[in-house]
């Protein structure tokens, strides 16, 4: 299965993004480079930005979501 990024920025607004993908049946991938490397013991990321990913079957409705919070 293969993952698109549809989204990059606060993890405010990913989480309303998430909201209206969730309503329309769509799981996206929240990744956050900042919390994991935290988890891993060792810093990296940015703060406070995560990535939103979904299969790339779903991209093309996803992205439309996103693109409403540019």
């Amino acid at each position: 299965m293969s993952m698109k990024r549809i989204f990059t920025g606060p993890s405010l607004v990913a989480g309303a993004i998430t909201a209206e993908l969730n309503d329309l049946g769509i799981s996206p991938v929240t990744r956050n480079e900042m919390q994991s490397g935290a988890m891993a013991g060792f810093g990296g990321g940015v703060l406070d930005q995560v990535q939103l990913l979904v299969r790339e079957d779903q991209y093309d409705q996803a992205i439309a979501v996103a693109n409403k919070f540019n």
